[in-house]
């Protein structure tokens, strides 16, 4: 009973613990992802995007609908170079974005506001730099280390061998701000730039990769949800709530929790043969009360159930035991913290208790586990009850 309560018991914190760490990254989403992304099914980008972001506008709780450029490019800066990721936003987009509540160094604007004592010379494009790319290209806006150069490769014409250089379009930028969003996908090597710039970088006339829809104040979200989706369907797109958008980091910890469950659920397959090997001994022992209670009249399968009924009772007796006292630690670790997380330096660290998340849907799902293993082990026990010689290989 104790080795099945303390299998329950594991299942409903290991449950409890993912739902935590998804919890946690839903309260991380991303402050550049919009409230709906509208992205291509087919193909990589969208076309008449301008007459799209008008209709989208002027559908209701529709505050902003700005196009949005994504693609790959390559970032030089002095003895520095990487491998970047490039984010077109307008101006507009940027300001609903929220990224002003993470810049760390710099502004969050495209803005350059050049000074007599720094060495920014004039009019080129800002960029919004990631703190790995910042780190990647060695740029500090605050520190006058700010100017870098961005490639993209042509997408259209033809490309002369002998002057490979021609095959790729530049444009100097002005690093005026970096952001940290704690989230390595946007952190990494992420450069947001003004959409017109990434679009003629990419020679896109009227098109984009991306549509961001953000949500008027008090909108709910459930009514636009509908009308954006007929709108994608209509016009090859596909609409993603927030949760969408970060669909991979959310399937690997959804991967991980259930395959962890799995393997839990194994341990308690094991332990319920401890069960079946008690009542192998059960069975040797009580062979004269056996014997005495067929002799009183009692048949084959009354005896039969009285072993079965011992069974479930240890597994669900340990299993609803298992059960409240994991249900217990992890309450309880969701509403007072008693792990506590620690790191050298506490302002590295985004949460400071061990998060956990008790659902009862976790809780029902380890019951019918606990219920079916009970199942399982009758089997076991009629095959012994009826070769009762067969415990003793």
């Amino acid at each position: 009973m104790a080795a099945v309560a303390v299998a329950a018991a594991a299942m409903i914190i290991v449950l409890s613990v993912f739902n935590g760490f998804s919890s946690l990254a839903g309260k991380k989403l991303s402050k550049i992802d919009p409230d709906y992304m509208l992205t291509p099914i087919r193909g990589k980008s969208i076309g008449a995007v301008d007459s799209l972001c008008s209709i989208l506008q002027g559908m209701p709780g529709v505050a902003a609908a700005e196009p949005q450029i994504t693609e790959q490019a390559f970032a030089v800066a002095s003895d520095r170079q990487m491998g970047v990721t490039l984010l077109g936003m307008t101006g507009k987009g940027l300001e609903l974005s929220g990224i002003a509540d993470v810049i760390i160094d710099g502004s969050d604007t495209f803005r350059v506001n050049a000074s007599s004592d720094s060495n920014i010379a004039v009019p080129t494009s800002g960029a919004l730099l990631s703190v790995g790319a910042a780190m990647g290209l060695n740029l500090r806006p605050t520190a006058g280390m700010c100017d870098f150069t961005i490639y993209e490769p042509r997408r259209e014409g033809r490309i002369n061998p002998a002057n490979p250089s021609a095959a790729f379009r530049s444009r100097p930028l002005i690093a005026t701000g970096v952001y940290q969003i704690e989230q390595e996908e946007y952190d990494r090597n992420m450069i947001v730039v003004p959409f017109d710039l990434a679009a003629t970088l990419l020679n896109y006339t009227d098109r984009a990769t991306s549509i961001a829809v953000i949500l008027a104040d008090g909108s709910s979200s459930a009514d636009v949800e509908a009308s954006l989706a007929s709108f994608a369907a209509n016009n090859g797109l596909e609409a993603k709530d927030r949760y969408r958008q970060q669909e991979q980091a959310f399937r690997m910890i959804a991967i991980e929790k259930w395959i962890t469950f799995c393997m839990l659920g194994f341990i308690l397959v094991i332990a319920s043969f401890n069960i079946v090997s008690t009542l192998s001994m059960m069975m040797l022992e009580k062979r004269g009360n056996m014997n005495i209670l067929l002799a009183m009249g009692a048949t084959r399968s009354v005896i039969d159930r009285i072993f079965i009924s011992q069974g479930w009772l240890i597994v669900i007796a340990g299993g609803v035991a298992g059960i409240c006292l994991g249900s217990l630690l992890a309450w309880g670790q969701q509403h007072f913290g008693w792990i506590k997380l620690t790191a050298p330096d506490p302002s590295l660290m985004t949460v400071d208790i061990y998060p956990v998340v008790l659902l009862p849907s976790d809780i029902v799902v380890t019951m019918i586990s606990v219920v079916a293993v009970a199942l399982m082990i009758t089997p076991a026990i009629l095959l012994l009850r009826r070769n009762p010689e067969a415990h003793t290989v």
